[in-house]
């Protein structure tokens, strides 16, 4: 059965290491879109940093964010689904934190843009110092987040060395026995985990599910491509799953099929040969 609809997830998979749409797969994009094929983005990034991408490609789907927690389109900012961590559970997520000594972020405001909603970052953590910075224009500094909880937000995010999140992650799931879904965005060669807390009811599998049922599109029309952890909801329920060179060794040895990395277009490769190729072939 044909592709009809191409999810793709954006860092480690779409861009490459200088945060770059590469030529060659930006040509192919642009290709599969000339003939009718639909190209969903589908990350764990907020819907703010996520829909320059979007609308540097010209995309007309719906923009799939925060790790399906929210979906909008890009230039009404209509929401077409919105899955929040509910409040009570938010709250006891933030207490485990504090109680953990983990920095935190929530992330806030389905209606616009995002903002980014904390209570202060350790000195140490040079990474989500960084990535503030470059938002710098929606953060939130509150001296309380629980006081500022009074509502349930989009999600909580989590953001530090690898070994310690991921033990921190551990102690979560165990305090909130399924209330709630966790995902992580692991790399390993800089010693960072995000690590996302978001509703039960929020994957990115399920919403490339939503849209594809919007435009008609059976599972087996759906080929989705990502590099990390949280990619593994859209890669399993896509009728072709393909995993990035770049991946880490646990992720490329799942049986989904594999392409080449993202500093060697790894996106155009998967694109040419199983959307492009087959298709004359066929």
């Amino acid at each position: 059965m044909a592709i009809r609809l191409l999810a793709l997830d954006i860092d480690g998979t779409l861009l490459n290491s200088r945060g770059e749409i590469t030529p060659r797969v930006r040509e192919a994009l642009d290709e599969v879109q000339r003939r009718g094929i639909l190209v969903a983005l589908v990350t764990g990034r907020r819907f703010g940093s996520a829909r320059p991408v979007a609308e540097d490609l010209g995309l007309p789907v719906p923009l799939i964010s925060h790790n399906g927690a929210l979906t909008k389109h890009v230039s009404t900012l209509e929401t077409i689904g919105f899955h929040p961590l509910d409040r009570e559970t938010a709250r006891e997520v933030v207490g485990i934190g504090r109680a953990y000594g983990v920095d935190m972020v929530c992330n806030d405001d389905p209606e616009g843009l995002g903002v980014l909603v904390t209570e202060g970052v350790s000195a140490d953590n040079r990474a989500l110092h960084r990535y503030l910075d470059k938002y710098r224009d929606s953060v939130v500094e509150v001296p309380d987040l629980l006081e500022y909880l009074d509502h349930a937000p989009i999600q909580i995010m989590f953001s530090g060395r690898c070994d310690p999140i991921d033990d921190f992650a551990s102690e979560l799931e165990g305090a909130t026995q399924g209330r709630l879904q966790l995902f992580r965005t692991r790399y390993r060669s800089v010693d960072l985990t995000i690590l996302d807390a978001l509703s039960a009811a929020a994957s990115k599998g399920a919403s490339i599910e939503e849209v594809a049922s919007a435009y008609d599109i059976a599972r087996e029309e759906i080929m989705a491509i990502g590099d990390n952890h949280n990619d593994l909801s859209m890669l399993g329920r896509a009728g072709l799953g393909v995993v990035m060179g770049n991946a880490e060794d646990e992720l490329r040895a799942m049986g989904f099929a594999i392409t080449t990395s993202n500093e060697e277009d790894g996106v155009a490769v998967a694109v040419e040969r199983y959307i492009l190729e087959a298709s004359e072939s066929g």
